[in-house]
């Protein structure tokens, strides 16, 4: 029986389906990841996943080796303000920020 595609590492379907709640778009998760979108779409609907509407706060991501993300943390501004999330990613590591959306 022959196979139909290429089957994906469950750690990437992961991490997409993470991203994807966090409020990453589709098109930005195939960027970080090098998943086509599309896969993601299709993982999205085969699981269910829904994202939670986000209307006080929106995400922002930065891709960090462990040096950067040394630094990150030493500095106590980064820390006040804003909800964060670490994950691993490869050989680097994914810092998911939520900052509070300002109210004039």
């Amino acid at each position: 029986m022959a196979k139909v595609g290429r089957e994906i590492n469950p750690y990437y379907v992961i991490k997409a389906l993470q991203l994807y709640i966090e409020g990453v778009s589709y098109r930005e998760i195939e960027r970080l990841l090098g998943v086509s979108h599309v896969s993601v779409m299709n993982w999205v609907k085969k699981y269910g996943v829904k994202a939670p509407r986000q209307t006080e706060y929106h995400p922002t991501y930065q891709i960090l080796n462990q040096k950067e993300l040394t630094t990150f943390f030493q500095d106590t501004k980064n820390m006040k303000g804003a909800g964060l999330v670490v994950t691993e990613l490869g050989d680097k590591f994914m810092l998911i920020r939520w900052e509070r959306f300002k109210h004039a």
